[in-house]
């Protein structure tokens, strides 16, 4: 006889860990499921310096082990899984894994959303240590820092002006020969002096031995290649991509309500399924931090418990 559970969680990262706590702790039976590794984007953040209360020197490894220990704390159960497939038409809810089919009263989708990545050689490698998606994670690690933002729509420039909080120069590389950002965020850039631009230009490669050095950049029109090098006594620049991201969420569309790759959701996280709320950066939302992820996973938990009361 196959075990229903009353909440199921796709989705480890702090959206996900954060329901499977208020789940558990509310009685219910949880389960979360998990593709790959506990924690989604977090655990690749060397320092946690943004998330209200962190001790001093938290890393998201850090604490995403917190939050595992208090899923654990409170009989949340976890299973390694890849979910391809799912019912959502009837009151049970049904996922179906790789490895194993799972039945649900309520789902909580917290498949999260990864930036977009250049795709070039070294970026992998010095992602935390130098390379960035995020500035209002990372900006104040590059104070006096000069610093190099990928990409040229509304984030890129907004995100390169509030760079500019921080870095003492901050130059904007995009592939075309102008920007793609409204013409009033474009108009607050241009008028900033510690904003320099690179047209027509992509990174070719990201270099350092453990940390960002260099960058090597080609001019997408004739073709010359360059390469800049951290100021000596700096040691280091940064290097800031927002050329978008990819929701997780594509399984889901046709069924669930969507916009733009991403879920939509009332205020209470719930889906046009009933039963079914989503949390964290798979869903539309202005603000995608371990703050509002958090924030959507207790708020999508909460509410789940009261739907199923309201089953029973």
């Amino acid at each position: 006889m196959s075990v229903v559970y009353d909440l199921i969680i796709i989705g480890g990262g702090p959206a996900g860990l954060a329901a499977g706590l208020y789940g558990a702790r509310a009685r219910m039976k949880t389960l979360i499921i998990e593709k790959q590794k506990m924690g989604g984007q977090i655990v690749i953040t060397d320092e946690v310096a943004n998330y209200p209360g962190s001790v001093h020197e938290a890393t998201g490894p850090s604490l995403i082990a917190r939050m595992l220990e208090q899923c654990d704390e409170f009989g949340a159960e976890k299973v390694f899984d890849d979910i391809t497939g799912f019912d959502f038409s009837g009151t049970t809810k049904i996922l179906k894994g790789k490895h194993n089919t799972y039945e649900g009263k309520a789902v909580i989708v917290a498949t999260g959303a990864n930036p977009r990545k250049i795709g070039c050689p070294g970026e992998k490698e010095l992602t935390g240590k130098g390379v960035s998606y995020c500035a209002t994670c990372d900006a104040d690690f590059f104070q006096d820092l000069e610093v190099y933002v990928i990409g040229g729509g509304d984030t890129a420039v907004e995100e390169a002006m509030y760079l500019t909080k921080f870095a003492r120069k901050v130059t904007i590389v995009h592939r075309r020969e102008e920007l793609r950002a409204a013409k009033s965020i474009q108009e607050k850039a241009f008028s900033n002096d510690k904003i320099g631009f690179l047209w027509n230009t992509v990174v070719e490669e990201l270099k350092g031995d453990g940390i960002l050095e260099k960058i090597v950049f080609k001019n997408v029109k004739t073709g010359e290649i360059s390469e800049v090098e951290a100021d000596e006594e700096d040691g280091t620049f940064g290097c800031f991509v927002f050329t978008g991201y990819l929701p997780q969420a594509e399984m889901f569309a046709g069924t669930l309500d969507m916009e733009g790759g991403y879920l939509k959701t009332n205020d209470n996280m719930e889906t046009n399924v009933p039963g079914v709320y989503a949390a964290g950066d798979a869903r539309v939302k202005s603000l995608r931090q371990v703050v509002t992820a958090t924030a959507d996973g207790a708020i999508a938990a909460v509410q789940a418990e009261k739907y199923i009361e309201h089953m029973e």
